[in-house]
């Protein structure tokens, strides 16, 4: 069955403390309920041998990396959100990164494709299949997949309770947006059936 799963990678998008914890202002408001279901999607992935790849963003202190739209969180005396080297930047308690087994691609963007070299790493790994799980589904999330399905990943799934939304409306939307472009969208229990 191992076999199967060879050419899959996870990809566990931004479930930084910045974009998960109370009080942060890149909070995702429904990102602290997934924190379970994501763990349990990654020790799924890890059980089946299933590659783990970490997309995080790691900005400039003085946030000439990020968008536009954002820079003003780095025009003050706080520090910006998801600072390399920050408690911000770090993942959320749970989800830890074993450098052995794991891949890390840091973005500075909302694709995990956009600025980065994980079309390449995948190609030349020989992964077709991404399974997606993270924070936030209308922008990161969306995005990543939009742009597999435009590299040709011909098998691209997002599992819906271990991706959130500001909203559940919002989440839901986007949720229909990317099934309708043939995109997998299995709930948490589904998808770890596949492995029975």
């Amino acid at each position: 069955m191992a076999e199967r799963w060879t050419n899959t990678a996870l990809l566990v998008i931004d479930m930084q403390n910045d974009f998960i914890e109370e009080g942060s202002v890149t909070q995702v408001k429904g990102g602290k309920a997934i924190v379970p279901n994501v763990i349990r999607v990654v020790e799924l992935a890890r059980q089946r041998g299933v590659l783990v790849v970490w997309v995080v963003r790691e900005h400039d202190p003085q946030g000439r990396d990020v968008e536009i739209f954002r820079r003003h969180h780095y025009r003050s005396e706080k520090v910006g959100p998801v600072v390399k080297g920050t408690l911000g930047s770090k993942l959320v308690d749970g989800l830890n990164i074993r450098e052995e087994e794991d891949y890390k691609i840091v973005k500075t963007r909302f694709s995990a494709f956009f600025g980065t070299h994980l079309h390449s790493f995948l190609q030349t790994s020989g992964f077709t299949k991404l399974v997606i799980a993270g924070v936030q589904t209308p922008n990161c999330i969306r995005q990543t997949v939009f742009d597999a399905v435009e590299l040709d990943y011909p098998d691209v799934t997002v599992i819906v309770d271990a991706t959130a939304a500001a909203t559940p409306e919002i989440h839901t939307a986007n949720i229909l947006d990317m099934r309708n472009i043939g995109v997998k969208t299995p709930t948490l229990h589904e998808w770890s059936e596949e492995f029975a």
